[in-house]
């Protein structure tokens, strides 16, 4: 990976963003905040991150009983999410109240179940970027094998009034 540029090294020198600075950027918090760590990020380019899959995740509950996966479409959200840290930091929206709303999912397929214990990690990277509309590639993966991936749309608006 590349070296971010201005400002998207966290503490430390090195590339890591915590969690508190992840909730900086996304407005989600618990239980749907999914992404853990920020390991690196190319402003304009690329983001990898990691969600660390418990089986305290309310989700695990139902989903299966005796067997717990984590929801495909779960593994999806966690993949936009660190999409919307990649926009926020590459369209330098952090605080100013602007939100990324998904527009469309394309071509998701499912490869691997994704079991407690794993850490998922979370790659995204920007097929196209307009000033209000950016497309992404993402794929989700375990231990290198991939458990997902996606194509998506993703809308840059203000936060609805209310």
């Amino acid at each position: 990976m590349a070296e971010p540029a201005g400002g998207a090294q966290g503490a430390g020198g090195d590339d890591a963003w915590d969690v508190p600075r992840i909730l900086a950027a996304l407005p989600h918090r618990y239980p749907l905040l999914l992404v853990d760590r920020v390991l690196s990020l190319t402003p304009d380019e690329e983001i990898c991150a990691v969600k660390a899959v418990s089986f305290n995740e309310q989700f695990f509950q139902g989903h299966f009983p005796g067997r717990p996966i984590m929801p495909g479409v779960l593994q999806v959200e966690a993949l936009a999410q660190a999409a919307g840290i990649l926009a926020v930091e590459t369209l330098g929206l952090a605080g100013s109240g602007k939100l990324v709303y998904f527009m469309a999912i394309e071509n998701a397929k499912f490869r691997a179940p994704v079991e407690p214990g794993c850490l998922l990690e979370l790659s995204v990277r920007f097929v196209q970027k307009r000033a209000r509309v950016c497309k992404f590639a993402g794929t989700a993966s375990v231990a290198g094998k991939t458990s997902c991936e996606v194509a998506f749309t993703a809308m840059i608006s203000d936060a609805p009034q209310g």
